[in-house]
């Protein structure tokens, strides 16, 4: 099933991104763009996340410093930009594996797109490693750690509804009896033609 490949990998990332766990660590793809394209892409889209939880982790202290957060900001931006580009290689992955299936005339269109499903399944890998650790933190209260654990319980549950959904989504895709239609995000606030602010307008 590809969300068997797909958890195995983000738990494989996240892992590796916590043997350092810094956000300005270097990043390296264990898995060949050339003959491992689809490990490729899920290995750099769940970077992409779990850098940015960290990010986001860090922009929330109550004493960063202005001049600090600006550029923290900055690099979110980057970061989101970045995620979302690799949801769209991913999408092209699977636009291309499916290219030449035969669409049945009753074929329906889904909400969202594969790619976009793998982007929930990536933070939601993410979620599962921090509820873990609070779960079993043991410099935290008992109640703390059961609440966490009864969160950590609804997100693994949630972690097989929706690798189940995804998988039944790609065998119908698969099959004809679903069919793809990507649409870009076409994001305007980074574009210098479309933001009047990037224009210079006031």
């Amino acid at each position: 099933m590809f969300s068997d490949k797909a958890n195995k990998i983000f738990v494989e990332v996240i892992d590796k991104y916590h043997e350092v766990n810094t956000v300005d660590q270097p990043f390296t793809n264990p898995y060949d763009k050339k003959d491992q394209l689809l490990e490729h892409l899920l290995y750099r889209k769940c970077w992409i996340d779990t850098v940015q939880w960290h990010y986001e982790d860090i922009i929330r202290d109550p004493d960063i410093e202005p001049v600090a957060a600006l550029k923290l900001k900055r690099q979110i931006d980057a970061s989101n930009q970045d995620r979302t580009d690799m949801v769209e290689y991913i999408d092209s992955y699977f636009l291309e594996k499916y290219k030449d299936v035969t669409v049945g005339e009753d074929a329906t269109i889904n909400t969202e797109s594969p790619a976009w499903g793998v982007d929930r399944l990536s933070i939601l890998a993410l979620k599962i490693y921090h509820m873990h650790e609070e779960a079993t933190r043991t410099n935290a209260s008992e109640a703390h750690r059961a609440n966490c654990q009864a969160k950590l319980n609804v997100l693994l549950e949630q972690r097989v509804d929706l690798s189940t959904a995804i998988d039944q989504l790609l065998s119908d895709i698969a099959h004809g009896k679903k069919y793809m239609k990507v649409y870009k995000q076409m994001k305007m606030y980074n574009d210098d033609e479309l933001n009047p602010v990037l224009r210079g307008e006031k």
